[in-house]
């Protein structure tokens, strides 16, 4: 990941990363519901969830959305230099628009759409994120996701 400055990145806005793919296995998806302690059968029963209209187990929307951080990283996307450290501020306008079945490979789409100072060395960056399937023309996820990036 290449560090520029804050205002080079500002200039950004607009730009576009794909991140590699990822697969999205059973082991994976059974691994997020031991996790989080949601085991509904649709995830973790392929006997049960092949009788609905999946066809199959399917990965957790929110398994989606933790994958954030790990698309992010494989998308070139640049970083803020200076930056001792990044978090999460919140999402707008998160949908899960598609199942996504165990097996498939996915991967984030990233378009910059904001990065503004809030006060000196505290910069609220806004980017749509899209969870593309290989194979599909439509998303699994559409979000804007916000973050604070402190120097």
């Amino acid at each position: 990941m290449t560090a520029i400055t804050a205002e080079a990145m500002a200039e950004r806005i607009g730009s576009e990363w794909l991140s590699d793919w990822v697969l999205l296995d059973q082991a994976r998806i059974t691994a997020f519901a031991d996790a989080t302690d949601d085991h509904q059968f649709i995830h973790v029963d392929p006997v049960a969830a092949a009788a609905t209209p999946f066809g199959g187990t399917i990965a957790h929307g929110f398994l989606l959305l933790s994958l954030l951080p790990r698309l992010a990283a494989s998308s070139g996307m640049s970083a803020v230099s200076g930056a001792r450290m990044e978090i999460n501020y919140g999402g707008n306008r998160v949908r899960f628009v598609r199942p996504v079945r165990s097996g498939s490979r996915i991967r984030g789409r990233f378009t910059l759409m904001a990065l503004d100072q809030k006060r000196p060395g505290q910069w609220q960056q806004t980017i749509t994120y899209a969870v593309e399937v290989d194979g599909s023309d439509q998303p699994a996820l559409i979000a804007e996701w916000i973050s604070q990036i402190f120097t």
